[in-house]
């Protein structure tokens, strides 16, 4: 049995009491779907297996998603069959086939896996529609050629040639019917199936003018024996052979341009995939080999030079270079990369030279995660969709009946029969189940595209949807308004003289901890050269702090809360200095020490001797983009509130600096999760933006959850949003990004409501009356067009801007700009440029120093270099912040050997 990847659940209860098998996301390619109406019966099909759920059927990229047991893949598969459709197994949707074929796809050719499948039907559709053009012309110049005043040979014109023309007639309109056979295969098979699409219109409409035409061409052989010249020439003008041909090829021109439409939809996912190089060099046996990137190794050494791009995830072995990573976080100023530093596939080395050991590699990259949730995203569907859904489910049979209907219907009036067909077929063809379809999908994957480029993702389509609709942002705030990388302000200790001990316990208890504020604390212990000492026995108090053994005693961090439930009663000079910190925004931690283990609720026991050793005072800086951001969502009519489980004083005062009113501080995470609870309840819709792990419960708890990009694996987890940029500004963009999409599917939806809705009744002759009417071949363009029209509506988000963000990033930059100026009394930042000599080995001609003059001129900072061959040296003139060992790294990446640089001045 074949069966696609999958990533499993936990096991479900079952309704015995049983436990159900794990459940996986199973994802299958689905083939012969041609509208709205075949997704539906695809859905329907596979919703009826008792194991299955959240099924999903894109009809875009002709994709079916189930989670159910990994073992029901094959039970999976002959649902889809039942239904008339084939489906096989292709990875599983949080699995990593789609990245394995991401990564596939980029080394080995320039499109992913999607794009060659729409590349393919384009040039399918190109083809049929060409050679229909070649039957349809001449076949049209013969049944119309004669109105239009184009003359016909004697052997083709009426009273003598009127068979031999109708003949002709219908062997030229086999071109158009052969070529467009799957019309006709397709469409019957699903009658025969009893679930009529798209394909069944085309198929009845377009075969009832073929039958017309053939009984035609028999009575007017029949009225020519007969001499019954009036009816041979009434018959000869309404055979329908060309009303048949044309509307294959019209709707043959509609699917062209739809596919190409198409194929545009994914551009943004293409960009991310051609982000990453074709070939990684790599050191084996102790030699550099140039090797597909797929096929480096986690473990092996990976070699990058100046201006390469980074093929793996890794971490920096040795060499010092620059490296631009705007691609991945948005980050416009290159990063100096030393040993130890890691690098993310898919950025650009600018200068130096490094050696990588590969961590991340294949589909374990970022960029393939990456990808993987955006092909993720686009696959799923969006609550907005269930209504087309609904109705593209019972749309053909109904068009069908109505199509009938109206024959009977002028019939009865005493039209001609002539007429009651054309009125018929016109409903037939102009009837479009496409466009319902593809309303959603559309500006689904282009605004998530968009998004991914801006370093904005969406889990699903349902956060998508979700975030335009939100009242009331909720930001976290140490590392979501702050930098989350605060520094020791100061210290003051219970006694007098034992500040150096005080930082040294802390630091010591900190090392086991990844707070941000625990961080701070352990750099300025080594920063004092401070020495740490074992600590065991590490626990973390929830809203509370930490504790840990060292020695024989407990040692504690944490709140005012913490140290009073430890100590008691604290000194009142410590609490001013404290409150006078809080004030100010600065965090006041206390440490002190409990002579037994502390109990669960983080008190010292009874009888437990506890002392206080001192206040540290931790300040943790705003983001600079902070208070725009805030202003911004402002702008867009959301509520801001701050949650944080810092002390009301410390958070009214980043509030104050931000320009947030609302402010809840002194909460337990479980404290923040009812307080999205509540906010929930009083009927608003909350985004909860956060990025630790005290974060996660209020991210579940809220409509939506969005976390920054550097946030804790269990933030990222329970988010529906990720920020890879960490900006809030970004949260600005993720909502401007879900408004602009949501209004494109719902003008895609009305578009694809009101064609039909006008269309039918004006096919059926409802307007007949007043000189309104379409015969079959104009509805089947009417109907050709609309598919496209959807599509190319969607494609109206490429050109997606976030103006709120972008406004408010561009005053940042001007206030950047005019602060800099004020400070220097210029109208640009003083820089001091030095120059340097680097002596070089392994110059050998003019060519050499041209190499080592342009390497060394795109290091950013360096102004001018002249290589001199024959001192064996560049002249470097270079800004300050410009290091030795980064040219000597650029200078050893390109080919030579850099032994020393001197600096002249």
């Amino acid at each position: 049995m074949t069966k696609p990847t999958e990533s499993n659940e936990s096991a479900a209860p079952a309704a015995d009491g049983g436990v159900c098998p794990a459940l996986a996301h199973l994802r299958f390619d689905v083939t012969g779907m041609s509208c709205s109406a075949c997704s539906a019966r695809v859905e329907r099909a596979v919703e009826a297996l008792p194991e299955a759920r959240d099924v999903a059927v894109n009809l875009l990229k002709n994709t079916l998603t189930v989670t159910a047991p990994a073992e029901s893949a094959d039970a999976i598969v002959e649902a889809v069959r039942r239904a008339g459709y084939d489906a096989m197994p292709t990875g599983g949707t949080g699995g990593k086939g789609n990245a394995k074929s991401a990564a596939r796809s980029s080394s080995g050719s320039d499109a992913s896996p999607a794009a060659r499948e729409a590349q393919r039907v384009k040039r399918e559709m190109t083809v049929r529609l060409v050679g229909s053009l070649v039957f349809l012309i001449p076949l049209m110049t013969l049944s119309m050629g004669p109105m239009l005043g184009i003359p016909l040979p004697a052997w083709l014109s009426p009273p003598e040639g009127v068979l031999a023309n109708a003949q002709l007639q219908m062997f030229l309109s086999l071109g158009p019917a052969y070529l467009n056979r799957a019309f006709f295969f397709r469409g019957f098979k699903a009658l025969v199936d009893r679930a009529p699409n798209m394909d069944s219109l085309v198929a009845v409409g377009s075969g009832a003018s073929y039958l017309y035409g053939f009984w035609a061409l028999v009575a007017m052989s029949v009225a020519l024996g007969a001499g019954e010249t009036d009816r041979v020439a009434h018959l000869a003008h309404n055979l329908y052979f060309e009303g048949g041909a044309m509307i294959l090829t019209l709707i043959t021109i509609g699917k062209a341009l739809e596919a190409r439409a198409k194929g545009k939809t994914s551009e943004a996912v293409e960009k991310l995939v051609n982000l990453a190089p074709r070939e990684a060099i790599v050191v084996r046996d102790g030699r550099e080999m140039t090797v597909p990137r797929e096929e480096v190794l986690a473990g092996e050494t990976v070699v990058v030079k100046t201006g390469m791009t980074i093929p793996v995830d890794g971490v920096v072995l040795e060499g010092t270079g620059s490296v631009d990573e705007s691609a991945m976080t948005g980050e416009s100023l290159p990063v100096t990369k030393r040993a130890g530093d890691t690098v993310t596939g898919a950025t650009h080395l600018v200068a130096g030279y490094v050696t990588v050991r590969a961590t991340g590699v294949g589909e374990d990259t970022a960029l393939a995660r990456i990808i993987r949730l955006v092909d993720e995203t686009t696959s799923s569907k969006a609550p907005v969709a269930r209504l087309a859904d609904r109705i593209s489910g019972v749309f053909v049979p109904v068009v069908i009946l109505i199509a009938l209907a109206t024959a009977l219907v002028w019939l009865a009036l005493g039209a001609t029969f002539e007429t009651a067909f054309t009125h018929a077929v016109s409903v037939l063809v102009i009837s479009c189940p496409c466009a319902l379809g593809l309303a959603t999908p559309t500006a689904v994957m282009v605004g998530t595209g968009q998004g991914a480029l801006r370093g904005i993702l969406f889990k699903n389509a349902t956060a998508l949807e979700t975030l335009q609709s939100v009242t009331h942002v909720v930001l976290d705030k140490t590392g979501t308004v702050t930098e989350g990388k605060p520094s020791v302000t100061g210290t003051k200790a219970a006694i007098p003289g034992l500040e150096s001990a005080l930082l040294m316990t802390a630091a010591s208890l900190e090392a086991g901890s990844e707070h941000p504020l625990g961080a701070a604390i352990l750099a300025a212990a080594r920063e004092a050269k401070l020495p740490l000492q074992a600590a065991c026995d590490f626990r973390q108090f929830a809203g509370l702090g930490i504790s840990g053994k060292i020695g024989k005693k407990t040692y504690f961090v944490g709140n005012a809360d913490f140290a009073e439930r430890v100590v008691g009663t604290l000194p009142e000079a410590l609490r001013i200095e404290a409150e006078d910190a809080a004030r100010s925004g600065e965090t006041p931690l206390w440490t002190g020490s409990s002579s037994e283990a502390l109990t669960v609720d983080g008190r010292a026991p009874e009888g437990a001797a506890a002392s206080l050793l001192g206040l540290i005072r931790v300040a943790d800086t705003v983001k600079h983009d902070s208070a725009a951001a805030v202003e911004a969502l402002k702008g867009l009519g959301l509520t801001v509130v701050m949650l944080t489980g810092d002390n009301a004083v410390t958070a009214k005062a980043v509030a104050r600096k931000v320009g947030i009113d609302e402010v809840v501080a002194g909460v337990l995470p479980d404290g923040k999760a009812r307080t999205v609870a509540d906010l929930r309840a009083a009927g608003h819709k909350v985004l909860m933006v956060g990025d630790g792990i005290n974060d996660a419960p209020a991210l579940a708890a809220a409509d939506a959850g969005a976390a920054v990009g550097r946030g804790t694996d269990v933030a990222l987890e329970c988010a529906d949003v990720v920020l890879m940029r960490d900006s809030l500004l970004d949260v600005v963009a993720a909502v401007e990004l879900s408004r602009s999409t949501l209004k494109n599917i719902r003008e895609n939806l009305f578009w694809a409501f009101i064609y039909n809705a006008i269309g039918i009744p004006v096919a059926a002759g409802l307007f007949a009356a007043q000189g309104l009417n379409l015969n079959p071949m104009m509805a089947a363009a009417a109907m050709s067009l609309s598919s496209f029209c959807v599509v190319t509506n969607a494609l109206r988000l490429r050109r997606f801007r976030p103006k709120a963000s972008e406004t408010a990033r561009l005053a940042i930059d001007n206030s950047e700009l005019t602060t800099s100026s004020a400070a220097t009394g210029t109208h640009t930042k003083e820089k001091i440029v030095m120059e340097k000599i680097v002596h070089i080995e392994g110059m050998h001609c003019g060519h050499c120093t041209a190499n080592v003059e342009k390497g060394l001129g795109a290091v950013p900072g360096v102004e001018s270099v002249k290589a001199d061959l024959e001192k064996k040296l560049a002249r470097v003139e270079a800004e300050d912040f410009v290091t030795d060992e980064l040219l000597i790294a650029t200078v050893n990446g390109l080919g030579f050997k850099a032994t020393s640089v001197e600096t002249v001045k």
